[in-house]
This record gives C-alpha cells, structure tokens and sequence, in this order.
C-alpha cells in the first residue's frame, strides 16, 4: 500500500427531497477512481470516524462519503423509507449524486445495508461503477438479523443510548432509528432479496464479512459473490463482529488495496 497525506473537505449536493453533506478525502491525482462510501442503517459521514482518511492514503486516491436524506448532516425526512428503499438509493438520490460530484468512474465500498445499495447502485451504473467492496452487507431477510435489530432497538429504549445516537444524528436520530427498526421489521420487507440486482453487477465484487457479526451470516456474502454477473472474491474474517472496518481496520486496508490492485490490471489487461 502506498502511503501519502490527504485533505479534507465538506460540501452539499442537492437531491431530490433536500441535501446531502459530503466530505471528500484526496491525496491528489489517484491510482484508482474515487471510492464511494455508502454508510449502514444508523450511519453518517462521521461515524466512519478515521477510516476514510486511512483509506485514502491506503490506495493513493480519493475518497468520498455522504450522509443519506435523513441522516447525520444532510436534510431532514418526514416519511419512513419505503419497502424499496435500496433500490430508491440507486435509482432516485445515487444518480443526482454522481452528476452533481461529475463522476465519470466511481469505486463503491459499502458497509451493512450500504453495501446492498454499493450492489444496487451497481446494478444500475453498469458502465461507471468499476469495482464493489461490501462489507457486512445484507443479502436478503434473515432471522438473525431481525433478532438483531429487535435487540438494538430496545437497547436505543434507554436513554443514554438513544443520546448516542443523538450525538451523530441531531433531531433526526428518531426518525433514524424508526427508518432502521420500522422498516426492516415489517411484513412487507419480509420478502427483500438482491437476487434481482446480483446477476446484473458486472464489474469486481469483494464481500468481506466478520464471521461473528450479529446482523447476517457468512449466507449473506457468499449469496453476493455467487450471484453477481462479474468476478467476485470472498473474505470472511474470524473473530470479527459487524464491523470490520472498525474492528480490523488493518485487514480491510489490506484486503481492499489487494483488490482494487488486481481489478485495475484486469481492466487493463
């Protein structure tokens, strides 16, 4: 991995609905296409803490993360999401996105429910997006995951968590919390599934997953790099929970670099 200095700067971008903060990371002219982060269910622009910094200066490029509608900085919703709210990422607020940042090639890493809109979104950008990294994506509805969500939602019951919350989210974390919980626990997201959109993803596909993370099994990444249209890679990482960019950041630098490295000379090639 090459290592240099990068620089941070904020932006708005306006969908429609309102506006999405955006924070871009850049080492200068880069060696791959910038790299998209698409945030988890309960995520910001912030809550990737010092990841997207190391990322940047890992792989020698730009790195771009934004809070969804919603979320963190960006604009405040009324309405829960809708059953189709992935696909709704790639086809209604992604797209507005790219033209407004002038995005001719993009990189998508994507953590939990961001690394199924990394696939949704690829499915849709066939001749953009380059290459996929989703870690600890959901696939489809799993009981493991619901139980999951239900624990969380009656820890965020008291008060001092539900604060945490509110420290990254302001006024909106409510609406984020419900647009998490309400959403996924309904019967109409019961029959959820990528299987749509997986056979249409050409470009590179690596699914890193922690072999204990409480809101999927390793099901979840082995269905994406079975189904994709493209090359795909797995990497299931033990003694690691639901996030691993956090919990083994050094890996996932590695493992991304060891990707992105080989994508781009197949590509080349």
């Amino acid at each position: 991995m090459t290592c240099g200095s990068s620089k941070a700067s904020d932006s708005s971008v306006e969908v429609p609905g309102g506006s999405l903060f955006v924070r871009r990371w850049s080492t200068g002219p880069g060696a791959h296409p910038p790299i998209l982060l698409l945030h988890d269910s309960l995520g910001s622009v912030e809550q990737w803490r010092d990841f997207p910094e190391a990322l940047a200066k890992a792989m020698s490029t730009e790195v771009i993360a934004y809070d969804r509608l919603g979320f963190g900085k960006s604009s405040a919703r009324t309405g829960r999401p809708s059953a189709d709210f992935v696909t709704d990422e790639a086809t209604s607020f992604f797209p507005a996105l790219r033209d407004a940042l002038g995005l001719e090639s993009f990189v998508l890493f994507g953590h939990s429910v961001g690394g199924a809109m990394a696939i949704a979104i690829a499915a849709a950008e066939r001749q953009a997006c380059a290459a996929v990294i989703t870690e600890a994506a959901q696939a489809f509805v799993e009981p493991r995951t619901l139980a999951g969500i239900r624990a969380a939602s009656a820890e965020f019951e008291r008060p001092e968590q539900f604060a945490r919350l509110s420290r990254w989210h302001g006024e909106k974390a409510r609406w984020v919390l419900d647009a998490w919980a309400g959403v996924w626990l309904s019967p109409q997201f019961r029959r959820w599934s990528l299987d749509g959109e997986l056979p249409r993803v050409r470009c590179p596909v690596l699914a890193i997953h922690g072999e204990l993370d409480e809101y999927g099994s390793a099901e979840f990444p082995r269905r994406i790099t079975g189904r994709v249209g493209g090359p795909s890679e797995l990497a299931i990482l033990e003694d690691c929970g639901h996030v691993p960019h956090r919990e083994r950041r050094e890996d996932v630098l590695r493992l991304t670099a060891a990707f992105l490295e080989r994508s781009g000379n197949d590509r080349h090639a």
